[in-house]
């Protein structure tokens, strides 16, 4: 079937939109638990960005399973498609020029490897690192006392394995940093990035 499929060469290219807008669009990718402060972090820089007239736009695993990947489950395999299909997405925003920020647990090592190998150069992970005790006391949903009775299959840091980044571009211990203390260090980083990248 593929071999039917031929991309249209547009004649406005990424380069066109990069010098239009004044700054290279990214993905920045939050990796952790579930209640560690990764959609937390994220709205917060991208207050910061949005408001220095950078286009933004954040996706997590609400907006995207309600809607593009309803259909999946929680099997590890779907977990796998899920990202396949944000890492595509992800990488439309950036090629239109948006700086994709995304808030997803990411829990194995092979799947961030994936989308550091699509994005290249214009990927930022950062790891929110945070004890599952500490997530399971901020758990507002409860979701890890139902993964614990058992009424949630599969859950990561209960019944699923979480493999932690070896080598994430940004580690983020969110439960010794406020989140000010979290954005400003994640800032930092990112905006010469977006403003440097070649």
């Amino acid at each position: 079937m593929t071999e039917n499929i031929v991309p249209h060469n547009h004649t406005i290219k990424r380069s066109d939109r990069i010098n239009k807008l004044g700054y290279h669009p990214i993905l920045i990718w939050f990796v952790g638990l579930s209640g560690s402060g990764k959609s937390t972090l994220a709205s917060g820089l991208e207050t910061r960005l949005f408001n220095e007239g950078i286009n933004t736009y954040i996706l997590d695993g609400d907006n995207i399973r309600s809607g593009l990947n309803k259909d999946l489950d929680f099997s590890d395999a779907s977990r796998k498609e899920n990202l396949r299909r944000i890492t595509e997405v992800s990488n439309l925003f950036v090629d239109a020029g948006t700086v994709v920020l995304t808030a997803f647990i990411t829990p194995f090592e092979e799947e961030r490897q994936k989308v550091k190998e699509l994005m290249g150069k214009d990927y930022i992970e950062i790891f929110v690192n945070c004890p599952l005790e500490e997530c399971e006391k901020r758990d507002v949903k409860g979701l890890y006392q139902k993964a614990r009775e058992g009424k949630i299959k599969n859950f990561t840091g209960i019944d699923s394995p979480f493999e932690e980044p070896k080598n994430a571009d940004i580690v983020i211990p969110s439960h010794e940093l406020s989140i000010d203390e979290g954005v400003q260090k994640i800032y930092d980083i990112v905006i010469k990035k977006i403003k440097d990248n070649e």
